[in-house]
């Protein structure tokens, strides 16, 4: 039977690999999740029926991303349906593109056999790191099917440049 210096010991090191295996998750999954609020206008909404619905779904949801890049730019693709295309602000500051809008809440309510249809938004921003520097000024964006699609030229002074070396 295990003493109790054995059982402590045993206890300390599960809970080692625990908080390990929980900062290895955060770490790898910071920036795959986004934060989903209310925003500023909870008073907005006129009933306590929509302010219950704009609470309870107020959480943190996962916005799938891709970012790839070739020689004269960076793409970022992002998954954002149910979207209209003047909700989407964004800005690239230092190394990161932050994409950020806010969803509204709509809801429909039937009586006779009972038919309710609730969907709840809310307010998000998400920073996506950028493997170079960027003209964020000849930035394109293109928004269809619930895919948000931002093209970044890469700045002149960070374009690889092909060169042939010769060997002696």
């Amino acid at each position: 039977m295990a003493t109790f210096q054995q059982l402590k010991q045993n206890i300390g090191h599960a809970w080692e690999y625990l908080a390990e295996g929980w900062d290895s998750l955060t770490r790898r999954a910071t920036h795959a999740i986004t934060r989903f609020t209310t925003g500023d206008n909870k008073d907005k909404y006129s009933d306590d029926e929509h302010k219950e619905l704009a609470y309870r779904n107020a959480g943190w949801g996962v916005m799938a991303a891709e970012v790839f890049d070739d020689d004269d730019r960076v793409i970022v693709r992002l998954e954002a349906p149910g979207m209209d295309k003047k909700e989407f602000d964004l800005q690239v500051i230092d190394d990161a593109l932050i994409v950020s809008g806010e969803k509204r809440i709509q809801r429909e309510h039937t009586e006779g056999h009972y038919h309710v249809k609730e969907c709840a938004y809310g307010r998000f921003e998400r920073a996506i790191g950028l493997p170079d520097e960027v003209d964020s000024e000849k930035a394109q964006a293109d928004y269809k099917n619930g895919i948000l699609r931002i093209e970044l030229p890469k700045s002149s002074s960070k374009r690889s440049k092909r060169i042939k070396v010769e060997i002696s």
